[in-house]
């Protein structure tokens, strides 16, 4: 005969719990007909691991129950992080034809070697359990023989501790545990009420394989926590994106997250162009505005990111745009600081020359507030104040030379300002320009002075019997040219 007992498991499992005393039971089977089988059991690591009865008597066919205490409780399951053996139980058994005996006669019976003493079983001890389980996780990078451990401790745990579990896993940043977790049983669409779904945690790790595994498992999206689009954008994970629209097809690229911005406003802020691109490329709205009226390229001035704000200029028209609270890029861009993107965000000219014409002098104030040059001239030469003159817009010519208009800037045929009210007829505005020392003798390339206009000679206004304009015929009669 090669042994007397027969365990009732090839291994056993302690279930380790945090600061707890752990123990389990295991049964021994006495082999033998007619004689009693004395019992001794031991472990290769007897400072961690003790028995409720480690010398014991088994009658005749039958059995007896065994309990395995871990002896300190810890706050981590000791488990080795070297590639020592496991932790095993060493049976010993010895033949007592009395069936009697003290205990410190059994402990005299396998202290002495010697044939009556068979080794009958070494049995291999476990943790199992989900604290095991979420302890190897975190040390998997560690652990020698890794797999054995991982695959021992996750057979000890329920189907909810399993799926509770996936958290752990997937902040690893190992697929394969989120993998072997989901074959033992982890259910990939459960989530609490207020947190998102497991495949927006894989996402914002950035590991394209475990989001692969969380897809191919069936994991889902839709809950209102859930931002995945505005996560990959975040991080300018284009690949991550690109997934999940193809994964999705329903997937909203223009998707806003409780302060009403897009995955664009995000890539915005953060100066991803690449990420801006591809959003545009697939759908993306580059002109949404969030919760405060700001658009991604309002996101972009305020950080300050310029070739975000480029990017958005050639696919939007979001220059004019003001938030809420009546502020453009350019002026969230001027109040950070960022001076390199002021260029790209000023007001164009045009809209300056359209304000003077059109008598909106609250707009010639935003346009000069936002950057647009107070002189900038159009296709004939004309500056705003030209325009304005012509017009005989008096309020907006006030505001241009309050800015620092040019009195007497000549246009591409020699005509200044003045020129332009005289050519109209337009005197109040003659005499405002000529109070801020416009030049009543210069000369056009074709040499008109503005006092050799017959239309303003012969205006009614000018030969009327207002003070202001007899003083000026007096002014213009007075020079010498």
């Amino acid at each position: 005969m090669d042994r007397l007992v027969k365990p009732d498991v090839k291994e056993v499992e302690l279930n380790f719990k945090r600061d707890q005393k752990c123990s389990t039971t295991f049964r021994l089977s006495n082999l033998m007909h007619t004689m009693p089988v004395a019992v001794s059991l031991t472990t290769n690591n007897p400072s961690l691991f003790s028995f409720t009865h480690p010398l014991s008597i088994i009658p005749p066919l039958s059995s007896s129950s065994y309990t395995l205490l871990l002896s300190q409780p810890s706050d981590e399951p000791p488990i080795s992080l070297t590639a020592t053996p496991h932790d095993v139980i060493n049976v010993k058994a010895s033949m007592l034809p009395t069936g009697k005996a003290h205990q410190e006669e059994l402990r005299r019976l396998f202290a002495r070697p010697g044939p009556h003493v068979f080794r009958d079983a070494t049995i291999p001890i476990s943790f199992v359990g989900p604290q095991v389980v979420e302890f190897l996780i975190s040390q998997h990078t560690r652990i020698s023989a890794f797999d054995s451990f991982f695959n021992k401790a996750i057979s000890g745990c329920s189907g909810a501790e399993l799926t509770a579990l996936l958290g752990p896993a997937i902040a690893s940043g190992n697929a394969n545990l989120v993998s072997d977790l989901i074959d033992a049983g982890a259910v990939v669409n459960r989530r609490d009420s207020d947190s998102g779904s497991l495949l927006s945690l894989g996402v914002r790790i950035g590991n394209v394989e475990i989001v692969k595994v969380l897809i191919a498992s069936g994991c889902g999206i839709g809950n209102s926590a859930d931002m995945v689009l505005h996560d990959a954008a975040a991080m300018n994970r284009v690949d991550l994106f690109e997934i999940l629209c193809k994964c999705f097809t329903g997937i909203d690229v223009n998707c806003v997250d409780p302060d009403g911005r897009t995955p664009i406003h995000i890539a915005a802020a953060h100066g991803h162009v690449q990420m801006l691109k591809y959003c545009i490329s697939v759908g993306g709205n580059a002109e949404v505005s969030d919760s405060k009226g700001w658009n991604p390229l309002h996101c972009a001035a305020e950080k300050g990111h310029l070739e975000a704000a480029k990017c958005l200029l050639t696919c939007s028209k979001l220059k004019y745009a003001v938030t809420k609270d009546g502020r453009t890029a350019f002026d969230l861009a001027a109040t950070n600081g960022h001076s390199c993107l002021l260029g790209c965000l000023r007001y164009d000219d045009d809209v300056l020359h359209r304000a003077a014409r059109s008598d909106d002098a609250h707009g010639i104030k935003s346009c000069l507030a936002e950057g647009a040059d107070v002189n900038g001239r159009d296709q004939n030469g004309w500056t705003p104040l030209h325009r304005a003159a012509f017009k005989g817009r008096i309020e907006c010519v006030k505001v241009l030379l309050n800015h620092g208009a040019l009195v007497d800037a000549v246009d591409d045929v020699g005509y200044t300002p003045l020129h332009c009210a005289a050519e109209a007829g337009h005197v109040q505005v003659a005499l405002l320009l000529v109070a801020h020392g416009a030049r009543a003798n210069v000369k056009s390339l074709e040499g008109i002075v503005p006092t050799n206009l017959d239309r303003f000679k012969t205006h009614p206004a000018l030969i009327s019997h207002n003070e202001n304009n007899v003083q000026l015929k007096r002014f213009f009669d007075g020079i010498s040219y």
